[in-house]
């Protein structure tokens, strides 16, 4: 990583707040097609190319409500009556609105951005322009961007004493709000725990152990006049902000030929049958971040697994798939 792009509080509307089994936030796959997109248009335009990208949420707004006071239920739209003054029929849709901040590793300096005639300062100027531009065009998670505070682009050697002092100032600017960050060592902690217990534990109840609100049983103590028993709520497995994520797919089928599969969405391109892939993440304060690669993801290809990995997650590779 030669430079940083920092897009800096972009307000997105209408966004997918669904991904896979999970609800709440889009998945990381959708920031980073959108930096990928972002990075196509700039290599077509001056041949500069993006990396990977952090995300740090400012503020989210889903769009449900508690008709019950309990269960969370999507808001839906009304569409317009059929002709014969029935209700449409429609798919069910999960939305929602959300500002965040991105955080893009570039392969470039301030040399390379030079064209004839401009200076190093003019030309800075002209490429937070472009980009600005061309982000404001594309769609974020399929939601619409209404506006993005400002684009910002530095040169930084993240190892030097200078670097991380510039990368703690720049962490601390991006408060309040949340870098997601993935866990996957903490899960399979956890799991390996629980197979101590029980070997046919399996990995999804893991899973939902960071998620579900459990009770247990307490007995009263014994000589105690009270024979009912209380009920108490089990502590998580581990402490922190952490939430079930989409990080990638796994195929569940072989690799065939462009246009063997009818209907694909790009008959130029070899397909594949896949299922997502799920782990745990945390959001966590930006002011915890010592090191810019703790919350940057990228984009990782092994074998069957298409994952996007978080540069704090463990370096081997680990096996996603769980056992449903």
């Amino acid at each position: 990583m030669k430079s940083l792009l920092l897009l800096r509080n972009i307000t997105v509307e209408n966004a997918n707040a669904i991904s896979g089994i999970t609800w709440g936030f889009p998945g990381i796959s959708n920031f980073l097609g959108y930096v990928h997109a972002l990075s196509r248009y700039l290599d077509t335009q001056r041949g500069l190319k993006l990396g990977g990208c952090g995300l740090i949420c400012h503020r989210h707004q889903v769009h449900a409500h508690q008709p019950g006071g309990w269960e969370w239920k999507f808001s839906l739209t009304r569409n317009p009556l059929t002709r014969e003054g029935k209700t449409a029929p429609f798919n069910e849709e999960g939305r929602m609105n959300f500002r965040a901040s991105l955080l893009i590793e570039c392969d470039f300096t301030a040399d390379e951005l030079l064209s004839e005639g401009s200076t190093p300062e003019s030309a800075i100027v002209q490429f937070k322009r472009m980009v600005m531009e061309q982000a404001m065009r594309q769609r974020l998670a399929g939601g619409t961007v209404l506006e993005i505070e400002g684009v910002e682009w530095l040169e930084l050697n993240p190892d030097s004493e200078a670097g991380e002092k510039r990368t703690r100032h720049l962490m601390l600017s991006l408060l309040p709000g949340y870098a997601l960050i993935c866990r996957h060592d903490v899960l399979v902690s956890h799991h390996q725990h629980r197979q101590s217990q029980n070997a046919s534990a399996e990995l999804l109840d893991s899973l939902l152990d960071f998620v579900a609100l459990q009770y247990q049983a307490v007995e009263p103590a014994e000589g105690s006049d009270n024979e009912a028993v209380t009920w108490s709520i089990l502590p998580k497995p581990a402490s922190g902000y952490l939430v079930p994520i989409s990080v990638g797919y796994q195929g569940i089928s072989s690799i065939y030929d462009r246009g063997e599969v009818a209907r694909s969405r790009d008959p130029d391109t070899p397909f594949r049958f896949v299922e997502s892939i799920y782990t745990l993440g945390e959001w966590r304060s930006p002011h915890r971040i010592r090191r810019l690669d703790e919350m940057l993801w990228r984009y990782d290809h092994v074998d069957d697994l298409y994952l996007c990995r978080n540069g704090s997650a463990p370096t081997e590779t680990e096996v996603f798939e769980f056992n449903f």
